[in-house]
């Protein structure tokens, strides 16, 4: 036998465990010793008086008492069976104790016929019916006359036999009554009718409680047959109370009282539980003896009938005419259920040769492929539908191996989920599903391949019936989606997901002391001055060619990845080099040549498009997430681009700690905000020929908790990537629109003090076209606190290549109508500040302070800001120099024709008081050339302020320059 055919072979059921012995050992006992009592007299006539009449009516009332409690908890079906089988035993109680009665207590003769006649006469009726009730009821007509036709051949031919052998003999009177002939005659014929029922519905009988219901029928055959001995003129005559014959009454009632609570199974009744199939057949075609038995019924009744017969005409008697009408009517019985029979076949024949071609049409022509294997494993038949599905002819099929159609890879977990499914009960699961890969002929499109098929398996006579379907499609779909759900859609590179899954199994499945795993974190620069200057089309198209690049240059054991938008990631997987500054080489020289490559022109749209890579890297140290190393490869990433973009980093711890640094200062300055630890300082603007003063310019400054001013570049900059970015712009968004309202609330202050100067804020230029200042905000400032016209100027500063000019210059022209002055801060310095001067509506230039501090000492310089300044006159603006700190400065602009000046020079940024008092005085004293090389002028607050850095010379007291803020923040 084939491996499959090994497999498909049932394997043994687990048996039931045998029920306790001895409730049938103790019933055995009791049985045998009432028989060896009756054979040996119990010992003295009183003695067996007693126990044959008193002791058979206390073991009939034993068996109505257990058949009454047991249809109590009986299902409705068999409940009014055993209640019947109560009343029958009853009414044997109640016979055998009035028997008693006579003999024993009365000490007289039992008189014929008696009452004790008419309670063993009811015992027969209720036995009949409740075995009727038991039965298997037929459904049909024909079935209850075949029922009644086989009930009649039986007592019929019992019934011949019984007159020919001894009733005949009865029914001589011979002096006797009317009543006594009767009741003679009536025991036989309701013996024979009781028969008759019992071997007619033996093979009709019900499959539920079958161990119970043959316990029942034995204890009623046992029953009748002392019946029929105690009927006969040899016994009869003879018979006394506790005799041997009483024994087998005795144990047709203990047997009948045990009946209901035998729960022993048979071994041919698997079928009693709901859904359980039956034993299989030892051998095709079999059939069960009791099939066998109950169809040679009406012969062997028709056999029986003929003895008798031929046993009233062997004894030479005259044939009695109740035997000749008796036989008659059995043979005409007989006739007329073999022509029922005959029907009924001829019937059934025709629906299932109808139900035959129903089912053959529809197996052929189902979609599914239906095929049945022998337990050999050995394909027995296959539906024509093969052809279309398989590409193979069914004929061709039939008698193959199954395990050589099934793909080699797949065999063994096919034959793993067959012993598995034959194994389990049919009624826990009664099909399973079986996937797996099948080979395919050369009638299919596309040739001999293998197949993806979905059978649905069902036990079958030994074997196992298939019903398979080509589940090919699906499953290429389920591959393509799952491909689609773990990849980008736009480069096909591993997505995110994916790529972390890839990076959780290479750390948990490293090596121990293999360090050498490194993530990679690459981002493009510039990648948006493409999508913003050529189109996203263009970028698209340079993303695909990126990630080409990117898969084709790493190697084959690494995974490439893209995260999202520009970013890329690169999975570097160790070699077990524990020599760090070896592996840092290593991935270094990797990380450095995936740069280079990805740094490369790139052709797109017929022209040269250059992007740069920045790249940072992370090792996986012991006890690191995956989170954390991705986390760490993105700081190195940020890192490099902070450095000068289009560089490789490596991960340091203190990268982290700069985070945490950058996170805390950002929780403080929200709270700073809230709990307004935020202040204004002005720094006055002083005409350089008069020195009086014109203007103020509003600072912003932070005093925390040790007393500390800080200026907007060390409180501002605290994150420029990712949450803390958003952060860093919502925080910056709320400053401005708060430095903007203080300083024009307390400017308006002032107007009504009588000191009417212009105030100066800063603010960047793509705060002014952003939605964090609606253009309405700064007109209903001005409207709120009545400040009047000319008297807010606006300093463009953080001039940006991104921002729109046209966007713009539709804001300014729409702030000038509303009397705003706008001024260029930081002119000398960015590229973009020519392009300003060109488009903007612009009032004043504010010369860069890098202009100013070598101004008096280089002659290049000097020329510079000569130029500048002759530009700004020619256009008619006002020019204003930051950072004038030193005399000789202000000096040399006032020479080359600079018209405002701001800076230590002339006063430091000052509180609100001494604002006033400098406002009340209208000037400032301006430097002379005679005097002294350096002034030191008094900060307006008096307070320490924070330039950056750290230690004792990061606060001093007071400051020679200028508070406004650094171009380049302290780190």
């Amino acid at each position: 036998m084939s491996a499959p055919g090994a497999v498909l072979s049932h394997p043994p059921l687990p048996a039931d465990r045998p029920p306790s012995l001895l409730p049938q050992i103790a019933l055995a006992a009791v049985c045998g010793g009432y028989a060896v009592g009756a054979a040996l007299g119990w010992g003295s006539p009183e003695v067996a008086l007693v126990m044959g009449d008193f002791g058979l009516s206390f073991a009939a009332l034993v068996a109505a008492v257990s058949c009454a409690l047991y249809a109590r908890g009986a299902d409705s079906h068999a409940r009014p069976a055993w209640t019947l089988f109560a009343v029958s035993s009853a009414m044997a109680a109640l016979g055998n104790g009035i028997w008693g009665w006579y003999e024993v207590v009365e000490g007289a003769p039992v008189p014929s016929p008696s009452l004790a006649d008419f309670c063993f006469l009811l015992f027969a009726p209720p036995a009949i019916v409740g075995l009727l009730v038991l039965a298997k009821r037929p459904v049909t007509r024909a079935g209850w006359v075949c029922l009644g036709l086989d009930s009649w051949l039986i007592g019929g031919s019992l019934l011949t036999l019984s007159w020919s052998l001894a009733l005949a003999h009865t029914t001589h009177f011979q002096g006797r009554s009317v009543a006594r002939c009767a009741l003679a005659l009536a025991y036989p014929l309701l013996d024979i009718v009781l028969v008759s029922m019992v071997l007619a519905l033996h093979f009709r009988r019900s499959c539920a409680q079958r161990s119970a219901v043959n316990t029942a029928i034995a204890a009623l055959a046992l029953t009748v047959l002392c019946d029929a001995l105690f009927t006969s003129p040899l016994l009869r005559e003879h018979y006394r109370s506790g005799q041997i014959l009483d024994a087998g009454w005795f144990a047709g009632s203990v047997l009948l009282a045990y009946a209901p609570w035998f729960t022993r199974r048979a071994p041919g009744d698997a079928a009693e539980d709901a859904g359980r199939v039956p034993r299989p057949l030892p051998y095709p075609g079999a059939r069960p003896l009791a099939g066998s038995l109950g169809a040679l019924t009406p012969y062997l009744a028709a056999a029986v009938c003929t003895l008798g017969i031929l046993t009233n005409v062997l004894d030479g008697q005259r044939l009695d005419r109740v035997v000749l009408f008796t036989g008659c009517t059995v043979v005409l019985a007989l006739v007329i259920r073999q022509g029922i029979v005959l029907l009924d076949n001829l019937t059934l024949t025709q629906e299932l040769a109808q139900k035959e071609n129903h089912f053959r049409s529809l197996v052929q022509g189902s979609s599914d492929v239906i095929m049945i294997a022998a337990p050999s494993g050995v394909l027995r038949y296959v539906s024509p539908a093969a052809a279309g599905v398989y590409g193979r002819d069914a004929e061709d099929l039939v008698g193959s191996e199954l395990s050589a159609l099934i793909h080699p890879e797949d065999l063994g977990r096919v034959l793993h989920e067959v012993r598995r499914f034959l194994a389990t009960s049919p009624q826990d699961e009664p099909t399973t599903r079986i996937e797996c890969r099948f080979r395919a002929g050369d009638r299919r499109p596309g040739g001999d391949g293998w197949l993806n098929v979905e059978s649905t398996v069902n036990r079958h006579h030994g074997g196992l019936i298939f019903n398979s379907r080509d589940v090919t499609e699906r499953v290429r779909l389920q591959a393509q989606l799952q491909h689609n759900a773990s990849h980008d859609a736009l480069t096909d590179l591993p997505n995110r997901a994916l790529f972390t899954e890839r990076v959780s199994k290479a750390l948990a499945g490293r090596r121990a002391g293999d360090h050498g795993t490194a993530a990679l974190y690459i981002d493009l620069d510039g990648f948006k001055q493409v999508n913003d200057t050529i189109g996203h089309q263009a970028g698209d198209e340079l993303l695909i060619q990126a990630a080409r690049r990117l898969g084709e240059s790493v190697r084959s054991g690494d995974i490439a990845a893209r995260l999202g938008g520009d970013e890329f990631a690169a999975l570097i997987t160790g070699d077990a080099t524990c020599d760090p500054a070896t592996r840092e080489f290593r991935i270094h020289e990797i990380a450095d040549r995936l740069r280079i490559t990805l740094s490369e022109p790139y052709r797109i749209e017929g022209r040269d498009v250059r992007v740069a890579a920045s790249i940072g890297v992370a090792f996986a140290e012991p006890g690191i997430t995956p989170a954390g190393l991705m986390r760490n490869a993105d700081l190195a990433m940020y890192r490099a681009k902070q450095a000068g973009k289009g560089r490789v980093e490596l991960y340091a711890p203190q990268l982290q700690a700069e985070v945490a640094r950058r996170a805390e200062l950002a929780t403080r300055l929200r709270s700073a905000l809230h709990d307004g630890e935020f202040l204004l300082l002005h720094q006055p603007v002083v005409e350089l020929a008069t020195g009086r003063v014109t203007a103020v310019a509003a600072h912003a400054r932070w005093r925390s908790a040790q007393g500390i001013l800080f200026t907007p570049a060390e409180f501002l900059r605290v994150g420029e990537r990712g949450r803390l970015a958003d952060d860093h712009g919502d925080r910056t968004a709320e400053l401005c629109r708060w430095h903007l309202e203080a300083a024009v609330e307390q400017a308006a202050a002032r107007h009504r003090a009588g000191h009417r100067v212009p105030v100066a804020v800063r603010l960047s230029a793509r705060r002014l076209v952003d939605r964090s200042l609606p253009p309405q905000t700064i007109e209903t400032l001005l409207s709120r606190h009545s400040l009047p016209s000319g008297a807010l100027v606006l300093e463009l500063s953080e001039s940006d290549a991104r921002t729109p000019l046209d966007e713009l210059e539709r804001r300014l022209v729409a702030l000038r109508r509303l009397g705003v002055r706008i001024a260029l801060d930081g002119f000398g310095s960015g590229y973009a500040a020519i392009g300003a001067l060109r488009r903007l509506p612009i009032d004043v230039l504010r010369l860069d302070r890098g202009l100013i501090d070598g101004v008096a000492e280089s002659a290049r310089l000097h020329k510079i800001t000569s130029g500048l300044l002759r530009i700004a006159s020619d256009l008619g603006m006002q020019s204003v120099a930051e950072g004038v700190d030193l005399p000789e400065q202000v000096l040399a602009l006032r020479a080359m024709g600079c018209t405002h000046g701001q800076g230590a020079a002339f006063s430091g940024p000052l509180d609100e008081h001494r604002l006033r008092r400098v406002l009340t005085a209208g000037s400032t004293p301006l430097p002379s050339p005679a005097g002294p090389s350096r002034s030191v002028v008094l900060t307006g607050s008096g307070l320490p302020v924070r330039h950056g850095g750290s230690g004792p010379d990061a606060i001093v007291h007071p400051p020679l320059r200028s508070h406004s803020e650094t171009s380049v923040p302290p780190t």
